[in-house]
């Protein structure tokens, strides 16, 4: 038998079979494809859902009080399930998520289902922090890379069906006596149902290590709300309050100090902190972090203006627009396989940061390019460049940050890195669309003012054909008011003037949102050159080849021997100590000639000592030593 045969007949067998991984992992996706579908679903029927509640203006909050409570309870969780275990904080999420979706469900007004999509929003939280962290227990860094393309296939699934469904859904007056939008919440219990019992009955995960005294930082939790609420709501409502308004100083301020304050309890909690300041020490832990923030910046930027742009400019109903983002999914997915399996066999990770930033900064180079007369086959030539370079970014920062600290610490770098794209992908939003908006104003001023455009704009509206077509009615009053404030404004609130009108009318607007959409993909070009910059900063620390969960069994194992080392060394010495104490005694009494017994506390002091023992004239035990063997014919 050679040395590595012999290894690997010594080595211990896995905590957890191939199969046993498997069926773990397909519970988890059922409850990632829980979230993952919501997102898309309601997304694409929030326009439906707010006419029908009378709600028009409101619809932004219904999406900024998930936001918060999805963002705020990331890191929470990750920090939780550290102290608890994953399994009851996984199920907890599920369970508040269903209850959130059937709340929203049976909403009587947009209040209401701000309220109750907040609370969908905490079961949210645990959806999407919980399930990498789970990855990060159950597989080595290297193996890991393996199983990430399973959890792409779920988001790619559920965001070219989730607009299908929901615009179904939407679009249909009753489904079992229920208004058809309804169903976009309702949905979600049967799903629901299925990764219930998929968890319940998969996901079983030892635990090695309890913790003694558990220290839950309440003050740090406190405090991140403090300092996040008031910052994602200015992010979401600046647009339309202004960034320099009274309401928007008031955020800054109080999430300045939110953020203070976070920062000064965390350093006083030390280990129990929810997020550690140690952490920020490793080098790896501190750029991942970085480049996370930019990357869900770029990121989220461009998957929330680019079906915008198809919708506006292309032409697509939102359904269309879910297919035509196609291109994106399917880069990232190839991607991220690709480079999954790449490093499992090699263990090395740090090219794919670096091409991934390099990826998507020709995506976003190649969208500045972009104009309206264009086919709509070169924005999907961006798309798939975008998302070949998003596929080696996402999966990647992940690993090399759960790879950087201990076993104890997995939830809270897991839920971390999650917690800092989501943050940038917030500032991405608000940013993006704040630039598209600021500049709509001045870019239709200049369509509006090139004669290219003019003169077949002044023939159409001269044309009795246009003039008599009830779809054109709309965008000629807009036209007819000659007000350039107005018509500068005109895409802002509604632009289902565009829908059907003569393009000769509709070409100006068109330009003028394509062009202020190229100003938006210029920033996040800056964006993704500075992340590329980042990228070449990450460490190149070695994958370990062991998983968590199995470094925690070794630890434990260790911590088991050493105890029992230590256990018997402290009963050597309290033998001995009583052999001695007992022996003094016996010659005592010994002196003044009485006969005592046997003593059963001798007998045992001398069992434990390890050494030989015989009884003596006296009735003493007499511990026989190594040397007096053999003197004793022994």
């Amino acid at each position: 038998m050679t040395a590595s045969e012999a290894n690997a007949a010594n080595a211990p067998a896995p905590l957890m079979t191939h199969r046993q991984i498997l069926l773990v992992i397909f519970g988890l996706m059922s409850a990632m494809f829980l979230s993952a579908l919501d997102q898309t679903i309601v997304g694409t029927s929030m326009r439906t859902i707010a006419d029908d509640l009378g709600g028009l203006d409101l619809q932004a909050w219904v999406t900024t009080a998930y936001l918060i409570t999805a963002t705020i309870t990331t890191p929470i969780y990750g920090k939780l399930s550290d102290l608890f275990g994953r399994r009851p904080l996984f199920l907890f999420a599920i369970g508040i998520f269903l209850l959130g979706s059937l709340l929203s469900g049976m909403s009587q007004t947009m209040y209401q289902l701000a309220a109750f999509r907040a609370l969908q929003g905490i079961g949210a939280g645990g959806l999407m922090a919980l399930p990498l962290a789970i990855m990060g227990d159950i597989l080595a860094p290297r193996e890991r890379a393996k199983y990430q393309g399973y959890f792409l296939a779920v988001f790619g699934v559920s965001s070219v069906i989730g607009p299908l469904i929901g615009g179904l859904l939407s679009g249909t007056e009753e489904i079992l006596f229920v208004a058809g939008w309804r169903w976009v919440f309702l949905v979600n219990i049967p799903v629901g149902i299925v990764a219930l019992f998929m968890v319940v009955r998969f996901l079983h995960i030892p635990r090695f290590r309890t913790p003694g005294k558990v220290r839950i930082d309440w003050w740090g939790a406190t405090f991140v709300i403090v300092a996040l609420v008031p910052l994602l709501i200015v992010a979401e409502q600046g647009t339309e309050w202004g960034w320099d308004s009274v309401a928007a100083i008031a955020c800054y301020v109080v999430g300045a100090i939110g953020i203070v304050a976070f920062i000064l309890v965390e350093i006083a909690m030390k280990q129990d902190a929810l997020l550690p300041m140690r952490l920020f020490r490793i080098p790896t832990f501190s750029v991942i972090a970085g480049l996370g923030l930019l990357v869900g910046f770029a990121m989220f930027g461009a998957m929330m203006t680019i079906p915008l742009y198809l919708q506006l400019v292309e032409g697509a109903t939102p359904a269309e627009s879910g297919l035509l983002m196609l291109p994106l999914i399917l880069g990232l997915m190839v991607s991220s396989i690709a480079s999954g399996q790449i490093i499992a066999r090699t263990g090395r990770y740090r090219v794919f940061p670096i091409l991934g930033t390099a990826f998507l900064a020709l995506g976003y180079l190649w969208l500045t390019n972009l104009s309206a007369d264009q086919g709509i086959w070169f924005i999907m030539v961006g798309m798939a460049v975008l998302g070949l370079g998003l596929g080696q970014l996402m999966q990647t920062l992940t690993i090399a940050s759960q790879n950087a600290v201990t076993a104890r610490d997995m939830g809270v770098a897991t839920s971390s890195s999650t917690f800092f794209r989501q943050i940038g992908g917030t500032l991405g939003t608000a940013v993006f669309f704040s630039l598209l908006f600021s500049r709509l104003g001045e870019t239709l001023t200049a369509a509006f003012a090139d004669p290219d455009i003019i003169g077949p704009l002044t023939e159409a509206t001269q044309d009795p054909a246009v003039q008599a077509d009830p779809a054109n009615a709309d965008i000629l009053a807009l036209l007819s008011t000659q007000d350039p404030a107005q018509i500068g404004n005109a895409l802002d609130t509604d632009s289902s003037f565009l829908v059907g009108a003569d393009p000769r009318l509709a070409e100006p607007f068109l330009v003028g949102f394509n062009d202020a959409t190229v100003s938006v993909y210029w920033l996040g070009f800056v964006v993704a050159v500075l992340a590329f910059v980042v990228a070449w900063f990450v460490p190149a620390l070695p994958l370990r080849q062991v998983s968590a969960m199995q470094e925690e069994a070794d630890a434990s194992a260790v911590e088991a021997a050493t105890a029992a080392q230590i256990g018997i060394a402290t009963e050597l010495d309290e033998a001995e100590a009583l052999t001695d104490a007992e022996a003094d005694r016996r010659a005592k009494v010994g002196a003044l000639g009485v006969e005592p017994e046997i003593d059963e506390v001798a007998l045992r002091a001398a069992q434990l000592s390890g050494s030989l023992i015989e009884p003596t004239t006296t009735g003493t035990l007499h511990a026989i030593e190594d040397d007096d063997l053999p003197k004793r014919g022994r």
